[in-house]
């Protein structure tokens, strides 16, 4: 057996033609696009030196605005996890007289300008807005508030969780929660044991995609939060007003913090994922 026999009988045929050229492709653009930024975007925060990591990472001011913002997110996505279902349920199950231009109108914050729609919400949820007019009354002030941040947040991820749960809801038979009812089962006990474990992979799928989105936000919540320090601030202005004050490695201890802080929720969650999906395949 030659050397160049023993070196090949080594290699596993490729049923696809072009791997070493198409990995070569892929592994240069992710290092150009994701990990060359990223590598820059460490190396630039750790040129502040450990003291100065420690007192912008313990300020009170960065410490509010990366509670604001991931706070918010959570929040947002998981409010956007319960009405995201019910709106692609509705979608999916029922027929109604506008049906279409709902299901159009969920895509409108992908389409959406994130400054348009900044605008528009605080002209809403002003005091002399339409709705922030009815909630006047009340007490309740939305606009310029953590509660107007997260109605930007909400806004921006709610179409994340509804276009990963409707295909699933699409391919399941609506005859199997027929069944359920004839064979005595309550309708909570119908939502919890039969609709939601197929659906339960997708709709923390569409959890993740709307934290992500939700956490690094701007243009849809500047207008709408006021932008007070230590109380409707976020992360991301916070990082721009860095920036604006040529505190470049300031701004990249901020944003190194969001990332970390980002991966580890998101890493979580997908351990949640991984779980939930081996779990339902034993089943």
């Amino acid at each position: 057996m030659t050397a160049s026999t023993a070196s090949s009988g080594w290699r596993q045929p490729s049923i696809l033609p072009g791997l070493g050229l198409s990995l070569g492709i892929t592994l240069t653009a992710l290092s150009l696009v994701v990990l060359i930024p990223l590598a820059a975007l460490f190396i630039k925060a750790a040129s502040a030196g450990p003291a100065e990591i420690w007192a912008i990472a313990t300020s009170p001011r960065t410490l509010a605005a990366l509670r604001l913002s991931f706070l918010g997110a959570l929040l947002a996505a998981a409010v956007n996890a319960v009405f995201g279902l019910i709106l692609a349920w509705v979608l999916v199950r029922y027929d109604f007289p506008g049906k279409r231009l709902v299901d159009a109108a969920v895509d409108l914050p992908f389409a959406l300008p994130t400054a348009v729609a900044g605008i528009a919400l605080a002209a809403i949820y002003a005091p002399n807005g339409w709705v922030g007019a009815l909630l006047a009354p009340y007490g309740i002030k939305v606009a310029y508030t953590p509660l107007g941040v997260m109605v930007a947040l909400i806004f921006v991820g709610l179409p994340f969780v509804v276009r990963m749960v409707q295909p699933v809801l699409e391919e399941s038979q609506g005859d199997i929660e027929e069944a359920a009812a004839l064979l005595g089962a309550s309708r909570l006990r119908t939502i919890f044991k039969v609709i939601l474990p197929p659906v339960l992979p997708a709709l923390l799928t569409g959890f993740v995609l709307a934290f992500a989105r939700a956490v690094g936000e701007y243009g849809s919540v500047i207008f709408i939060a006021g932008n007070v320090p230590m109380l409707s601030e976020i992360a991301p202005l916070l990082i721009v007003i860095k920036l604006e004050q040529f505190d470049y490695a300031g701004a990249a201890v901020i944003a190194t913090l969001m990332l970390l802080m980002s991966f580890a929720l998101i890493l979580l969650v997908n351990l949640i994922q991984a779980r939930t999906r081996k779990r339902l395949g034993d089943v």
